[in-house]
């Protein structure tokens, strides 16, 4: 990347996220280096929202009116170099970072032709199956020279981690038909969940190719306090006394021995929001613990899983209201 990305990286304050100081850090760091990223850590603690922020320290670039993105001056895509080489004029656009932010959903039935191309076959009658014209490019072209974000790349499948090994390594891409190499220039970010145990093995190979940096829940009840209220959805009073009771509640649940899955940050969220829908429902403009609690198990009951030795006992549901007396008792009925 160019040297006004450099500049834009090492000013970022990644100011949609609020704490994690450490990872704003650690990314600046990794980035500066042009080095391939993979956040990990749980749903919900803002790795794609970080994700997003890079992409808007990009500076705004013009690039040939193609599907490969190329550089006017040094066009990818067989059309673009045949233009050039005959002198031809061609269309330009101007594209900000935020358009060249490209996601990939990671999933077993992700191929590699998703990402890297494959041959259309209508421009293969046209041109012939093995001319570079009948190649329709993947999501790795739409990508060049912006941010390729992978999320869940753990879901991936081992022939799509080998299919990306060239790209990750030497940023060009050879596909098996051609003479010759596609280059194709990104921010690679991914994420993981370390705890989705449905996922695919990543191999040694595909891992040696990354920075890994960790990221947690909100460091303090504060800092999740003050993600609630400014990313939350607002349409009734929420008491900043009960919110705080909430916020707790569900730093508490995280910290629960008896917990193996722990709601995040979107759990919280969820309760605020529909806290404040339910006493809308119910004819009130000010949320009540009573409005918290009617909401409680449809926001967090699956999000959470229990540890056998307490599963067989109690259903979550069960556990969350038991453990929501608590909160209930602190406050003394009093909102």
């Amino acid at each position: 990347m160019d040297s006004v990305f450099n500049k834009n990286v090492r000013n970022a304050k990644f100011e949609e996220i609020l704490g994690q100081n450490e990872v704003k850090a650690q990314l600046k760091s990794a980035l500066l280096m042009d080095r391939h990223i993979i956040l990990v850590g749980q749903p919900g603690i803002g790795k794609t929202t970080l994700a997003k922020n890079v992409s808007k320290l990009l500076p705004e670039i013009t690039v040939n009116d193609c599907s490969f993105h190329c550089v006017p001056s040094e066009p990818v895509c067989p059309s673009c170099a045949e233009a050039k080489e005959k002198k031809k004029k061609i269309a330009t656009k101007k594209l900000s970072g935020e358009q060249l932010f490209i996601r990939v959903q990671g999933s077993p039935d992700l191929t590699a032709e998703d990402l890297l191309g494959d041959i259309d076959p209508v421009k293969a009658l046209k041109f012939g199956p093995l001319s570079t014209q009948a190649f329709a490019p993947g999501k790795i072209f739409k990508a060049n020279q912006g941010v390729l974000f992978f999320d869940e790349v753990n879901r991936c499948s081992e022939k799509l981690q080998n299919a990306l090994l060239q790209v990750l390594e030497e940023r060009r891409i050879t596909l098996g038909t051609y003479s010759f190499d596609f280059k194709a220039d990104f921010v690679f970010i991914g994420t993981m969940n370390p705890d989705d145990a449905s996922t695919e093995p990543l191999s040694d190979v595909f891992l040696d190719r990354f920075d890994f940096i960790y990221m947690n829940y909100p460091e303090t009840v504060e800092t999740e306090f003050e993600i609630v209220k400014s990313k939350g959805k607002k349409s009734a009073d929420f008491p900043d006394r009960l919110l705080l009771s909430v916020v707790n509640f569900i730093r508490e649940l995280r910290a629960d021995k008896g917990i193996d899955k722990k709601p995040g940050v979107r759990a919280t969220l969820g309760l605020y929001e529909r806290a404040q829908s339910n006493a809308q429902v119910h004819g009130r403009n000010t949320v009540t613990i009573k409005d918290v609690k009617d909401v409680l198990i449809s926001v967090l009951a699956h999000r959470i899983s229990l540890k056998p030795s307490i599963k067989y006992l109690q259903s979550p549901s069960n556990f969350l209201l038991e453990r929501f007396g608590n909160v209930e008792e602190e406050m003394g009925g009093s909102l």
